[in-house]
């Protein structure tokens, strides 16, 4: 199985520091009031983890990052090959991870954990290579997770891929360069839209033209980019941003064409991207951020619709860069001029209706 084994394996660049170091290094830089603090957000995308590798990152972690101001309403956890079952058939492993939040989700809906509905939505995990038989293992899923009526809601398969050794020790997962061009990966693939589940799409940039050709092929199943597209910064494509930059928004404009595709605004705060804010002797401020990262949020913003788009805080990888709460300051600096249906769409509203959340 190409997505089962060793956490490491996807992330192996998650930061620069220790846990202890980084939160050192997050203290450095007084935390700054969150802008526009009664704007209902919902946080599409975060992963819970307790690994010797990646460190610890449960339910306490997470209330104390989205305890700085800003009203999170509710959050969807993404998969991130954590508590995989240790035994049983290799197909069935990941049911450990949606079994593991769910009892985090439940922890939260007992309202003991304050307001904010933590892990709400579920997004695991499946090996779509095995072909149809991946219905039983999603099937699977969504009964651990409370049946047709519980938290699970899709997956994601990571297929982020590069030749370069240099990118390789920031975010890849060892699967083929093409597969979502693969006969059997669509096999498994078109069990997703008949059980009512979505497919997290997680690439980097020069692998957008396959993701493109998948949407085109399953025009009823909602597929959700991940990280703008995964903009590459490092290795071969340092001091190329300009360059890239312009391919990159042809390619997003023409998934833009796919009415099932959405888009996650953020993870642009892991190293792959090729900023320098970990190396930073001080955080970055939410302005630093802001400028930065304007460059890809704005065009995504400006090809999909408010209505197609959702910021994520991608914590804790986007943790090397900042702070959660400077991160949705900077959000919310790039958005000022947005509308108020516009702010309720991009914070709330879409991940509310791709994930069949509620909004207070």
């Amino acid at each position: 199985m190409a997505q089962i084994g060793d956490a490491k394996g996807e992330y192996p660049g998650l930061s620069h520091r220790p846990d202890a170091e980084l939160r050192a290094w997050l203290t450095g830089r007084p935390s700054e009031e969150a802008l526009e603090p009664d704007l209902p957000i919902i946080d599409p995308h975060h992963h819970f983890w307790d690994t010797p590798a990646r460190g610890r990152y449960l339910l306490p972690e997470l209330l104390a990052d989205i305890g700085g101001g800003h009203n999170i309403v509710a959050t969807v956890f993404l998969e991130c090959r954590s508590m995989y079952r240790k035994d049983g058939p290799p197909e069935m492993a990941p049911l450990g991870e949606v079994e593991f939040v769910n009892g985090i989700a439940a922890m939260s809906a007992s309202g003991g954990y304050g307001p904010c509905r933590v892990a709400e939505a579920i997004v695991g995990h499946a090996d779509l290579t095995i072909g149809a038989r991946v219905r039983e293992v999603l099937e699977a899923e969504i009964a651990v997770a409370g049946g047709h009526d519980g938290r699970f809601r899709g997956i994601r398969y990571g297929v982020s891929w590069d030749g370069s050794d240099a990118v390789a020790k920031h975010v890849t997962r060892f699967v083929p360069p093409h597969q979502l061009r693969d006969p059997k990966f669509r096999e498994g693939f078109a069990q997703l839209a008949p059980l009512g589940l979505s497919f997290e799409s997680w690439q980097y940039h020069p692998q957008l033209p396959d993701a493109l050709d998948l949407a085109r092929a399953f025009p009823d199943t909602t597929i959700i980019l991940n990280h703008v597209g995964g903009v590459l910064g490092v290795g071969p494509y340092a001091g190329h941003r300009q360059e890239i930059l312009a391919s990159w928004k042809k390619d997003i404009a023409e998934l833009a064409t796919c009415p099932n595709v959405a888009v996650k605004l953020g993870g642009i705060g892991m190293t792959s991207f090729g900023f320098d804010f970990h190396e930073r002797e001080m955080p970055p401020s939410s302005e630093d951020l802001a400028a930065a990262w304007r460059q890809y949020i704005e065009p995504c913003i400006e090809a999909f619709g408010a209505e197609r788009c959702m910021f994520e805080s991608n914590f804790p990888p986007d943790k090397q860069s900042g702070g959660y709460t400077e991160l949705w300051n900077a959000f919310k600096l790039i958005t000022a001029n947005a509308t108020a249906s516009e702010k309720r769409a991009l914070y709330s509203g879409t991940a509310a209706r791709v994930y069949r959340l509620t909004v207070p």
